[in-house]
């Protein structure tokens, strides 16, 4: 074993995170779900997630069978909701084509919808027993820095060369270990910012660290500014103080969500009612409030919502299977989009200040 490996499953031992909820009962479907949620999220926000998603779907077979809108209603908060679409994807593939197991080597699970070859190792080595490397957000960096290794992580050279000691540094005993040992390090010592290079197990031969220069590495992604769009958010209320709500196309953004209707900017509440055939005549008031902006990975959005408040329900959009009135105080189990679960959230103590002006 090099040094690399026997120094940090050293440092693992006696400072390893042991406990998380995903490292108890180990499996390969709860080693999934946590890497699959691990994935631009931090460990915090997604142990709550990952304790109500077991509670709810103990097996993939559980969550096979699944309707998506809940699946994608327990995601609902933690985004890039693309993630939760290929887990049930996955798990129905894995029941209908698999009975129900998982398969074991990182090849055969980096078939499988939304599995890379980072997520596949860490489901091998910590679930499987499988000797396989992985190169996280959290790995990238530690390799990064102990290796000096140039360029941003996301140029195929760079990425080449740090997989290239991801799997050197692999142990041939102890991948689970080592494993969860590595991305530990990267998460709570070998940090974005303000490393603890004081409590490295490494530091005695970190590059980085010898030149002083943990911050250069690994470079940043090269800067690059984000296009604004704009939209409306329709809030077509209706007297009992239900929300209509479409659901957006499979693909795409927030893609199998519920949202309000979001039209362009210059779209008026007429032409949008008209869409769910409710009569103009039965808007009883509109509100325009201030936009806000909600920021994907590659643009901001500023949504502009309009409050369109009708004198009663609307006939003619329940037999639409992508149309809906969500009450607030008795919320369905979907899948929300942010700014929707952020207008809804609100809806009531909203309705209350129109009602007052």
């Amino acid at each position: 074993m090099d040094w690399f490996a026997t120094r940090l499953l050293r440092w693992f031992d006696e400072h390893g995170r042991k406990d998380l909820p995903w490292q108890r009962e180990i499996d390969a479907y709860r080693v999934w779900v946590s890497e699959i949620m691990l994935q631009q999220t931090q460990v915090t926000t997604v142990i709550p997630y990952f304790e109500r998603f077991l509670a709810r779907f103990p097996t993939v077979v559980d969550l096979a069978a699944a309707d998506i809108d809940e699946v994608l209603h327990l995601w609902t908060g933690l985004g890039y909701y693309a993630r939760a679409r290929n887990l049930h994807q996955a798990a129905q593939q894995i029941a209908r084509e698999l009975n129900g197991r998982f398969p074991e080597s990182p090849e055969a699970l980096e078939a499988l919808p939304g599995i890379g070859r980072s997520t596949a190792g860490a489901i091998a080595a910590i679930a499987c027993g499988q000797r396989a490397a992985i190169l996280d957000g959290n790995v990238k960096r530690v390799l990064a820095r102990f290796h000096a290794v140039p360029g941003h992580p996301g140029k195929s050279q760079t990425l080449k060369t740090l997989w290239a000691h991801a799997e050197s540094h692999t142990p041939q005993h102890r991948f689970a270990d080592y494993t969860q040992a590595i991305m530990d390090l990267g998460a709570t010592v070998c940090t974005r910012t303000r490393p603890a290079c004081e409590r490295c197990p490494l530091a005695g031969r970190c590059e980085a660290h010898s030149r002083d220069a943990t911050a250069l590495f690994p470079e940043p992604r090269p800067a690059k500014v984000k296009p604004t769009r704009a939209a409306r958010l329709f809030l077509i209320v209706d007297s009992a103080g239900a929300c209509l709500l479409e659901q957006r196309p499979a693909e795409g953004l927030w893609g199998g969500l519920w949202t309000p209707p979001e039209r362009p900017l210059d779209t008026g509440e007429a032409s949008v009612c008209e869409e769910f055939s409710i009569d103009q005549r039965q808007i009883a008031d509109c509100h325009q409030v201030l936009p806000f902006r909600h920021t994907f990975t590659h643009f901001h959005l500023d949504i502009h919502p309009l409050y369109v408040l009708l004198k009663s329900g609307s006939p003619g959009v329940m037999d639409r299977p992508d149309v809906l009135w969500f009450a607030p105080n008795a919320p369905e189990a979907i899948g929300l989009s942010a700014p929707a679960a952020k207008l809804l959230g609100s809806l009531s103590t909203d309705l209350q200040e129109f009602q007052l002006k």
